[in-house]
């Protein structure tokens, strides 16, 4: 049975331009839920500035807690800087996803830099934390709000850049969700042809509905490495038509279907999605929460 990995992003991506603010009793008692249902590899948090996502403040208090309550889940950090990244070393986050958009205009919109000096600082971390992994992750390269659908060579030209720095560890983003099955394939083979050596991931926003076909496609081409949301939260708030993630319980409903392997318990999953749902004010993926599974799907 094939293994797929999921990397659960809502307490990052989910929450991070929720209207609400949720209470740190609250995110625990949902990480709670997903830890217990068997998700093994996690995005927290994000190390940014609390005035401009004000839902990240207790970014460092939540590090903590996860880290020191369950040792055996690998917990991530999105940290768009050097200085993100120096507050999540300080926190105990090892591991660390850093994002630079393929579109310099998004790039510009979302972390303030061009492309050249979000390089630059990236070279800077890599150079001053050595024990940190370091994932990048790669917005926008499957469409973007201001310059359209980049190009396969730009896509790949971006990659050689991060290779040269000595990155092994990528994620290609929809951020807007507007990928099709046939793009994402063509750009998943083409990835995985000139950097096999490389662990990749895919991270795709469900706008159009097309969240589970684009990461199957994905997944099908060879990617074994997925990140969703629970519930299906979440979007970017520096990208206009954002609008949500593909859903963990669909995903995994999904793919247990089909018979791949997760690791993760459908119906405390989607326990834990309803639970969710009963107090976060959000906008949710649609019919992810109508499954009414009795049994496990996987049997």
């Amino acid at each position: 049975m094939d293994k797929i990995q999921i990397v659960e992003v809502g307490p990052r991506d989910g929450w991070q331009n929720l209207k609400q603010m949720l209470t740190f009793e609250q995110k625990t008692d949902l990480i709670d839920r997903m830890v217990q249902a068997g998700v093994k590899e996690m995005e927290v948090t994000s190390f940014v500035s609390p005035k401009a996502i004000p839902q990240m403040a207790d970014a460092a208090q939540l590090a903590a807690w996860a880290l020191e309550k369950y040792p055996d889940v690998k917990f991530w950090a999105l940290a768009p800087n050097f200085r993100g990244v120096e507050n999540a070393y300080n926190a105990g986050i090892r591991h660390v996803s850093y994002v630079i958009s393929v579109s310099e205009s998004h790039n510009k919109a979302n972390v303030r830099r061009t492309h050249d000096e979000s390089f630059a600082e990236l070279q800077r971390i890599l150079e001053t934390y050595p024990d940190v992994e370091i994932t990048v992750g790669m917005a926008t390269s499957l469409g973007c709000p201001f310059e359209g659908i980049p190009s396969k060579e730009k896509v790949l030209d971006f990659c050689q850049r991060l290779y040269d720095l000595g990155v092994r560890s990528m994620y290609l983003a929809d951020t807007i969700g507007i990928a099709d099955p046939r793009q994402v394939r063509e750009l998943t083979k083409a990835v995985l042809d000139r950097f096999g050596d490389c662990d990749w991931q895919v991270h795709i926003h469900d706008t159009r509905g097309m969240g589970l076909v684009n990461t199957l496609a994905a997944i099908e081409c060879g990617i074994n490495k997925v990140q969703s949301t629970l519930g299906g939260l979440g979007g970017c708030p520096f990208a206009p038509g954002a609008s949500g993630n593909t859903a963990t319980e669909d995903l995994v409903y999904m793919l247990q279907r089909m018979g791949y392997e997760t690791g993760i318990d459908f119906d405390k999953l989607l326990a834990a999605s309803k639970y969710q749902k009963s107090f976060v004010d959000g906008i949710y993926s649609g019919h992810q929460m109508n499954i009414e599974a009795k049994q496990p799907p996987c049997c």
